[in-house]
């Protein structure tokens, strides 16, 4: 068992801190696949390098985060994974 293989809602803390809405209720496809659900529902790989969501059907990797802490803090956000990101705004 991988101790850093989680659901997506483990990379909401990280994505939170980038994205102004709520990011695990977010749809997403992936590129390799073109399987559709929620970033929530996708894996998240969490560790002290940085955090991969990745596709709960193929295991591609969806988003990338990698956040620096030492001095200014920095992101760096790769999407290449997903074929978009779509938020229904809820009311």
């Amino acid at each position: 068992m991988d101790e850093h293989r989680l659901d997506g809602n483990a990379a909401a803390g990280v994505l939170a801190e980038i994205f102004t809405f709520e990011i695990t209720t977010a749809r997403t496809a992936c590129v390799r696949c073109g399987a559709a659900g929620e970033v929530g529902a996708q894996m998240a790989y969490v560790s002290e390098i940085g955090t991969v969501v990745r596709c709960a059907a193929c295991d591609n990797a969806l988003i990338r985060v990698v956040r620096q802490d030492d001095g200014p803090q920095r992101y760096w956000l790769d999407l290449k994974g997903i074929e978009y990101l779509q938020l229904e705004e809820r009311l």
